[in-house]
């Protein structure tokens, strides 16, 4: 491991324990455990185990297509200064997310890909680690491929994915925090809580990840005044996911090649969907 990859998984394991000790202090939601039903699925098999095994495949993936076509060896993005690297790829993914995100609320194949994202009755730090592995294999081929291909600095990745990992953890986690003016321009708790909500009112809103303003940009954004309502139910309203470790990974994958008449549409797809 190198002295970057390192710095970048203290990083990591930091802002975990920081989450979790600032979700007891000040939650958004009061009364949520720790240790909530589905943790340990989500932290031993989503958080580590798919993981490390989705970063081997996708890297060997990536380095199979650069050692037949040489793209990286002409440095396209290799000469710009470091920030302005890292600072590129993390708009330019986060653009392509957002997209992304909001076709799979669209798309009832690629809605149950992302199904298991949302089935969590509870919404903390810990919880944008839980994705169908399909949908990470996609989304970090789409993230690292061209990173790596575009030939940009070994930091990057490095930096790229630490900063990905924290973020992820702050949007979902349970702090009542308030960026005040900045939420139109960056994504936190207060409006991303609102996407994971079992609340017609926010259903198929807030797919910004890092960056609330392709939201407000795009018609998409849902931000009601703190005052009036917070979110306060949270998972699907018409498919209960299991959570008994160490079986609920399984049957969460299961349950994504269902079949589509089973008369479970996803209530937080598209009216079309519906």
């Amino acid at each position: 491991m190198s002295r970057a990859e390192l710095l970048s998984f203290a990083a990591i394991a930091l802002a975990a324990i920081a989450f979790m000790i600032a979700e007891r202090r000040l939650p958004y939601n009061t009364g949520q455990p720790l240790l909530r039903e589905g943790f340990w699925t989500d932290f031993i098999f989503y958080a580590f185990v798919q993981s490390w095994l989705l970063g081997v495949l996708i890297g060997r993936g990536i380095a199979w297509l650069d050692a037949h076509t040489a793209w990286s060896s002409h440095r396209l993005v290799g000469g710009w200064p470091l920030a302005a690297q890292v600072a590129f790829f993390l708009v330019s993914h986060d653009l392509y997310i957002y997209f992304f995100h909001r076709w799979q609320h669209r798309s009832r194949v690629l809605w149950r890909l992302h199904e298991a994202h949302h089935s969590g009755r509870r919404v903390d730090w810990l919880s944008g680690a839980r994705s169908h592995a399909v949908e990470i294999l996609i989304n970090q081929t789409v993230e690292f491929a061209p990173i790596i291909l575009l030939g940009a600095a070994p930091a990057v990745p490095v930096i790229k994915g630490a900063v990905s990992a924290i973020w992820g953890m702050f949007i979902h986690a349970n702090l009542d925090v308030r960026l005040g003016r900045l939420q139109y321009v960056i994504n936190g708790p207060e409006m991303h809580r609102w996407h994971h909500a079992d609340d017609p009112e926010a259903y198929d809103r807030n797919f910004g990840t890092k960056l609330a303003v392709w939201d407000w940009l795009f018609g998409t954004a849902y931000f009601p005044d703190r005052a009036r309502r917070k979110a306060e139910r949270y998972g699907l309203a018409e498919v209960v996911y299991p959570e008994r470790f160490p079986g609920a990974y399984f049957q969460h994958h299961a349950l994504s090649v269902r079949p589509f008449t089973d008369g479970t549409a996803p209530v937080t797809a598209a009216p079309a969907d519906r």
